[in-house]
């Protein structure tokens, strides 16, 4: 089991829970997280590969109730 947090550049990643076992399953799903706007690591360990994700907040609303 791979770790549920990793560090990149100061950056804390979070492991989004899927073991991928091929590699064009792996990138597709990393296109999809760049196109929603995270930054993404890959980690492969005994042939799977692991995807961590990071979003930064770039806008913040509040509402006064």
């Amino acid at each position: 089991m791979p770790n549920n947090l990793i560090v990149v550049d100061g950056k804390k990643l979070i492991w989004d829970g899927v073991d991928y076992t091929g590699g064009d399953d792996a990138f597709k799903k990393m296109q999809k997280y760049r196109d929603d706007g995270f930054e993404v690591e890959a980690s492969e360990i005994d042939g799977k590969t692991y995807l961590y994700t990071r979003r930064v907040v770039k806008e913040v609303i509040v509402q006064n109730a």
